[in-house]
């Protein structure tokens, strides 16, 4: 090619490239500086931790502007009293009202004895929860076909989108003296039953209240126990029982514990239902809305209600020790 000819090619060239701007970081031996996103998604990627804290910032000031520090005014509150002729709460430290709860000293022993019905009751709806839901879950994860399966639980999960005081008012219907439980055992000669706005009631309701709580985690832990070990333990000579006692029952106990926190601490803590469906008879929640809505008494509210949450405390350890939090 002609030297003219070179020289014209060169200029076309040149009028296409971009204008560049001469770096002079570069010239000098300098690396350019990263901008302030980049030190960022650096700095959160060596740092795990701090991406987690970023991502539950949120939802922690939440649990402690709202949770936390609620709960700290309250056991602040249960160690105030109440002037019994201005009915006003005076700010001076006394235990006066853990003591009237204890039975301990001048006062007897009858809120002490609404704390152990309570936590009777409670613990029988757990039992009874757990005899009813583990068959159900056995059924639904080693028996039932795909449909059945998906038509039960969707039966069971359906239940706790009716509202809980409809639920509660429905079985007032129920068991009332003149009720559809008593028509229909009329119609077949069984004769009435009078359970109506009694404990019996009471106990009903919460074991129908409560079910869901218990099936769906006992269904979760029984979904996850190999088929392998049971086929092992049959090829072993281990009979059905056998089979259930020592492989079914022990790798399903943490789903089963965890059912039973639900069940157990609602019952704990619940006032609505005594309060609808009972005989008038106290439970913790009932005393807990009587002090504090009918008779002002906050500072007995509040040390009655740490009885709960002192009770669920120690249950919750026992049920982590026994691995329930890995079927929650």
């Amino acid at each position: 090619m002609p030297a003219r000819a070179r020289r014209r090619d060169g200029r076309r060239r040149a009028r296409r490239l971009p204008e560049t701007v001469t770096d002079t970081s570069t010239a000098t031996g300098a690396r350019p500086r990263p901008g302030i996103r980049i030190r960022l998604s650096a700095a959160l990627h060596r740092r795990p931790w701090l991406k987690l804290l970023a991502l539950l910032a949120l939802p922690l000031a939440w649990l402690i502007g709202i949770y936390v520090i609620s709960l700290g005014s309250m056991l602040q509150n249960a160690f105030w009293r109440l002037d019994d002729f201005t009915l006003k709460i005076e700010h001076v430290w006394t235990l006066d009202n853990f003591r009237q709860v204890l039975g301990i000293g001048a006062y007897d022993s009858t809120y002490l004895t609404i704390v152990e019905r309570t936590v009777v009751i409670a613990a029988l709806v757990t039992i009874t929860d757990v005899v009813i839901a583990f068959p159900l879950a056995y059924y639904l994860v080693r028996i039932a076909g795909p449909l059945t399966r998906r038509v039960l639980l969707i039966s069971v999960v359906m239940t706790l989108f009716a509202g809980y005081i409809v639920r509660v008012y429905m079985w007032t219907l129920i068991l009332a003296d003149n009720g559809v439980l008593n028509w229909s055992l009329g119609k077949i000669g069984a004769g009435p039953w009078h359970v109506g706005y009694s404990d019996t009631a009471v106990y009903i309701v919460f074991v129908y209240i409560w079910l869901p709580f218990m099936v769906l985690p006992v269904y979760g832990s029984l979904e996850r126990v190999p088929d392998s070990l049971i086929e092992a333990s049959r090829d072993l000579g281990g009979r059905g029982w056998t089979t259930f006692r020592r492989v079914v029952l022990p790798l399903a106990l943490p789903g089963v514990v965890a059912g039973s926190i639900f069940t157990f601490s609602l019952t704990l803590g619940d006032y609505i239902i005594p309060s609808i469906v009972g005989g008038g008879t106290q439970f913790i929640g009932t005393v807990v809305w009587d002090s504090a809505i009918n008779a002002g008494n906050i500072p007995f509210a509040a040390a009655y209600a740490t009885v709960p949450i002192v009770i669920m405390a120690v249950y919750i350890a026992v049920a982590k020790r026994l691995g329930a939090f890995e079927s929650l």
